[in-house]
């Protein structure tokens, strides 16, 4: 596979990437969600995420934290409705 090398295409992967992980984890993001442990419960699937997302996007476009920016907008707030400590 190519190396993405622009913000839009690597804006894309990270979108794609986070919506994978809500896909295939729906329990575990919202147990985490409801006791304020998102990050801890998900952590290795983060890891994979970013060890993926690094992989294949260009190092100079690493500095734009899309992935965790995506991260926050299609996992956390996908599950706005549930209740949590966070909000």
């Amino acid at each position: 596979m190519a190396i993405i090398d622009t913000e839009k295409d690597a804006r894309r992967l990270a979108r794609a990437i986070a919506s994978d992980l809500v896909f295939y984890n729906e329990e575990k993001i919202a147990e985490g969600i409801e006791k304020d442990t998102l990050f801890t419960v998900l952590a290795e699937e983060i890891h994979d995420a970013r060890e993926h997302y690094r992989g294949r996007v260009a190092p100079e476009l690493h500095v734009l934290n899309l992935l965790d920016r995506a991260l926050v907008d299609v996992v956390v707030r996908s599950k706005a409705h549930l209740p949590s400590k966070l909000w």
